[in-house]
């Protein structure tokens, strides 16, 4: 017997994500309808929790 994964929802715009089985924690995908990056935080056989990914900060070499 095979569980669906609750598929978690874009934080901007309230869309359904559509969930990847090679989803990794820490990895970051893209909401398809407004394009806004979340980061993968916790995913179990159950559930997909995400965030939205922190925004990329220029190195200057330190």
């Amino acid at each position: 017997m095979t569980t669906a994964i609750t598929a978690p929802k874009c934080l901007v715009c309230d869309t359904d994500f559509e969930v990847q089985e090679d989803w990794e924690t820490g990895e970051i995908t893209e909401c398809g309808a407004c394009g806004q990056e979340h980061e993968v935080v916790e995913k179990t056989d159950a559930t997909v929790r995400i965030e939205l990914a922190p925004e990329v900060e220029e190195d200057w070499g330190e």
